[in-house]
Order: structure tokens, then C-alpha cells, then sequence
């Protein structure tokens, strides 16, 4: 066979086009032509849920937090495939909103069927609950498509409320992010609560002698000892931002400054170094002049957050329900 010059050259277009939807990246407006409504359905079906749970924008945060940390942003934690589901994984308790995104897959694939992934609804769900919770409105790059693994060993390296912040860094870097980017993602627990549970060894057990952890506030330690008893019930929930636990706003910052965290990880941040330099630029006297923004900080590590891992173009699948493989 003799190659000409123009049997090269439409070679090497077809090999550039293969390349390009194979590692297509993601992109804002990803549904403009296929699905216009995809978007404002998601938000529909978030703003209604949310009027009668307060705590769902918590709950759709936490969502996409755990779905990005295993395989990647690829809707792995909606899939239920008996006891090995990667949502029954220990470090997945306590996760929810898997009926949310089922709802809006449900309308989506009656007005665009086979075209949005659950992927994608988890990403736009968790945007528009920040909104809702009085956090910043920000666009979404979209086009992930859906896992075809979801397998609970896979998750036995989520972040865990009793790492230390050297292991929560080592975690975050292995997923393509710093520590800026785990102070921000750490002060998303300015909304939602968290189980007494997670609160035992903090409060009755941190040092020899059944100490607390010396970094709680004195004044912030008979108020968690009141919420959560020693011997209570570990099913009790108490706000993990001490005076805004429904409003998205910095406080949390603030709270870990002085000493008013309630997670042992978020005070860790200001035990750190380099952590600590993060939460002071946010909090300092002279930020609201000179400082950076967390909202604007905060989308930016959530939007970099969404594009863990993702499947794009050939690889993965447009599922048909989020809770089962095609």
C-alpha cells in the first residue's frame, strides 16, 4: 500500500480525534445541545428535597466528598451490588442522599435519556446544596461518565476523623491535591452535624488517664461533654460548626483558630505548620483587605475536587439508574 500525503496527514487526524474523545476533558455547559434542562432538573429536584430535610446540603457535600475519594468522580458509592458495595465501606458511614440522585436520574432520563451520568448529577447536586445553604453559586465542568467498579475494599483509604494531618496531606496528595486545599475542603464542615461516636476518644479517652484532647477550648469542653455524655448515645448528633451548623459561611476558620473545633481533624489544622499558615490567611485582622477569599478559594478546590479521577469520552458508562451497572 503506498501512503500519499493526504492518506498521512487524514491518518493522523483520525489518531488526534481518537486521542481527543478518549481523554476528553471536562467542560461547563457539557450538556448545552444534548440536554439543556439537564442542569436545572438537578437543581429542581436539590431545592425541593432540601424543604423538607435542612440538612440535605451537608448531606450532598458529603456525597461528593466520598464519591471523588475512591475511584474517582465516577458515581462508584450510588451502586448497590450486594455486601461488597463500595457504599457499605466502613469509612462511608453515615453517608447519604443516594434517593436524591436517584430521584433526579429518574426525571433526567425521561426528558434526555441514556445522556447525564450519575457522576455528574452527585457534582451538581453538592453545587447546588452549597447554594442553598447560603454558600457561594458557581458553574460546574461537566461530562464525567459513570464507573463500572464499586467495591467496598476500594475505600478502605478514605480520610478518617482520627488521621493525623500528616496522613490527611499524604491522603489528599495522592489524589492531586494540597494542603490548601484540605484546609478548604475541611471547613466544607461549616454545615452538618457528626455522631457522638466520632467524639468518645476526643472527649473521654485522647490521653493516659482518660483525658480530653488539650487543644479543646476549656470553654468548649463542658458544652461537648453535655452533648455527648460518656456512656451516652453514640447516635446523637451535634453540629460540627459550633454557631452556623445550616449556613455556609467561614466560621469554621475561625472556630478552629480558638480552639472551638469539634472534629479532632479540623483542629489538627492548626497544629500544623503549614496548615495553620492556610487558616490564619483566612481569619487574619487584615484579610477582609489584603487577604484571599475563601468562596472564591473554596470553589476552586471544589471544582479541582471534581475532576479526581474522572471517566471521559470511551472509558466508563452513562448508567440507565445510579444504583446499578448497564
Amino acid at each position: 500500500m503506498v501512503w500519499t500525503k493526504a492518506k498521512v496527514n487524514l491518518a493522523l487526524s483520525l489518531v488526534i480525534v481518537f486521542i481527543g474523545i478518549s481523554v476528553a476533558d471536562l467542560k461547563v455547559g457539557f450538556y448545552s445541545n444534548t440536554c439543556p434542562q439537564a442542569e436545572s432538573i438537578v437543581k429542581r429536584v436539590v431545592s425541593g428535597a432540601s424543604l423538607s430535610d435542612p440538612n440535605l446540603p451537608a448531606i450532598l457535600l458529603r456525597l461528593h466528598f466520598h464519591d471523588c475519594f475512591v475511584e474517582g468522580c465516577d458515581g462508584s458509592i450510588l451502586v448497590d451490588n450486594g455486601a461488597i458495595s463500595e457504599k457499605f465501606a466502613f469509612g462511608h458511614e453515615g453517608v447519604r442522599g443516594f434517593e436524591i440522585i436517584e430521584a433526579a436520574k429518574a426525571e433526567l432520563e425521561a426528558a434526555c435519556p441514556g445522556v447525564v451520568s450519575c457522576a455528574d448529577i452527585v457534582a451538581l447536586a453538592a453545587r447546588d446544596a452549597i447554594s442553598l445553604a447560603n454558600g457561594p453559586a458557581y458553574e460546574v465542568p461537566t461530562g464525567r461518565r459513570d464507573g463500572r467498579v464499586s467495591n467496598l475494599s476500594l475505600a478502605k483509604d478514605m480520610p478518617d476523623v482520627s488521621d493525623s494531618i500528616e496522613i490527611l496531606k499524604d491522603k489528599f496528595m495522592r489524589k492531586g491535591l494540597h494542603a490548601k486545599e484540605l484546609v478548604l475542603l475541611s471547613a466544607a464542615h461549616t454545615i452538618g452535624s457528626t455522631a457522638c461516636f466520632f467524639m468518645t476518644k476526643r472527649l473521654y479517652n485522647f490521653l493516659p488517664g482518660g483525658q480530653p484532647d488539650p487543644t479543646i477550648n476549656p470553654v468548649f469542653l463542658p458544652e461537648l461533654t453535655t452533648q455527648c455524655p460518656q456512656n451516652g448515645d453514640i447516635n446523637t448528633r451535634i453540629p460540627m460548626d459550633r454557631s452556623s451548623e445550616r449556613l455556609f459561611d467561614q466560621q469554621i476558620l475561625q472556630n478552629i483558630k480558638d480552639g472551638f473545633a469539634v472534629l479532632q481533624t479540623d483542629a489538627g489544622l492548626y497544629e500544623d505548620v503549614a496548615t495553620r499558615q492556610i487558616v490564619n490567611s483566612y481569619v487574619g485582622l487584615l484579610n477582609p483587605l489584603f487577604g484571599p477569599s475563601f468562596e472564591s478559594d473554596f470553589v476552586k478546590a471544589m471544582v479541582k475536587m471534581g475532576k479526581i479521577n474522572v471517566k471521559t469520552g470511551s472509558n466508563g458508562e452513562i448508567r440507565r439508574v445510579c444504583s446499578a451497572f448497564n
